[in-house]
């Protein structure tokens, strides 16, 4: 009983790594080249429903007709690049799964490399601060050694003037 529980775990976990593909078989291009087209471009394209999934893997009604329409406009003879443009024309540039570098999405791609770079100078400067007050506040030896005045002004201090 033990042994067919953990086999039927095993076989479980083996069935959740496999990946969801949602092309149905009626969408399947005969000519095997454009097909492996249609299945990169739709793996660079974004389900307008499930937002975080390409439409290649999305079961969505609207992912299949994006499907659909991606195979008929390279059947018609568009180039890649001509299908990506005609989607983001139609649908806007949340189409793409990573949005081109533009004016409009340069926030997007150099925000994160900004905040790093500003993160670490201002690491570098607290460090550089922290040093010179750690040096500033080192007590060397031979400069610790008080004068027979400053001696007796602390010990009055310490103990009083009665001693």
């Amino acid at each position: 009983m033990h042994r067919l529980l953990k086999l039927i775990v095993v076989l479980l976990a083996l069935t959740a790594a496999v990946p969801a593909v949602a092309v149905q078989p009626d969408e399947v291009l005969a000519d095997a080249a454009l097909e492996a087209r249609a299945r990169a471009l739709s793996k660079e394209l974004r389900c307008m429903v499930c937002q975080n999934q390409s439409i290649d893997d999305s079961d969505a009604p609207l992912a299949r007709d994006l499907r659909i329409l991606v195979r008929e406009r390279l059947q018609a003879g568009d180039s890649d690049h001509q299908v990506i443009d005609f989607l983001v024309a139609r649908y806007g540039e949340f189409v793409l799964l990573k949005p081109r570098f533009s004016p409009h999405t340069a926030l997007l791609w150099l925000g994160p490399a900004t905040l790093l770079v500003i993160g670490g100078f201002g690491l570098f400067v607290l460090a550089r601060r922290y040093q010179v007050r750690a040096r500033s506040q080192r007590v060397i030896p031979s400069e610790a050694k008080l004068t027979p005045a400053e001696e007796a002004r602390l010990a009055e201090i310490l103990h009083g003037p009665d001693r």
